[in-house]
């Protein structure tokens, strides 16, 4: 008895590079799900800082105004300065604050990838071992 498949139960070549063919597009519509996956995480991040920046920028504001004319006054109370100075000191401090708080947002917002690099690689990766499966088999 021979232990040698039969060359009729062998799949053919056509077989092959079709099963390839279709493996090749599962896996490239699997890292097309992943990808876009990763860029709707990437998206919601950016939209996550832009409210933090919005709520940022609007606190400092509204604190801003109100400090702006308690603190004026009661430096003008407090000291010989002139209230235009007084405004000068006051405003000065709120720039500050607001300048840092801006400066954490920025942070937050360059920390985004809208386009994850790691996937793209992978998918050429993908696609260059299709081209050299598809063209080595044809030769």
């Amino acid at each position: 008895m021979s232990t040698h498949p039969s060359p009729s139960s062998d799949p053919s070549l056509a077989s092959l590079i079709g099963g390839i063919i279709n493996d090749a597009k599962d896996l490239l519509v699997h890292e097309v799900v992943m990808a876009k996956l990763e860029m709707q995480s990437e998206l919601q991040k950016t939209k996550t800082a832009a409210i933090s920046f919005a709520l940022g920028a609007s606190i400092a504001l509204v604190g801003g105004l109100l400090l702006i004319l308690m603190l004026v006054h009661l430096l003008d109370d407090l000291t010989a300065l002139p209230l235009w100075g007084c405004y000068g000191i006051v405003g000065g401090g709120l720039l500050i604050i607001g300048l840092i708080v801006l400066g954490v947002s920025k942070q937050t917002v360059e920390s985004v990838n809208v386009v994850p690099q790691q996937t793209i690689g992978t998918l050429k990766e993908n696609a260059q071992w299709i081209k050299e499966q598809t063209t080595s088999n044809r030769t």
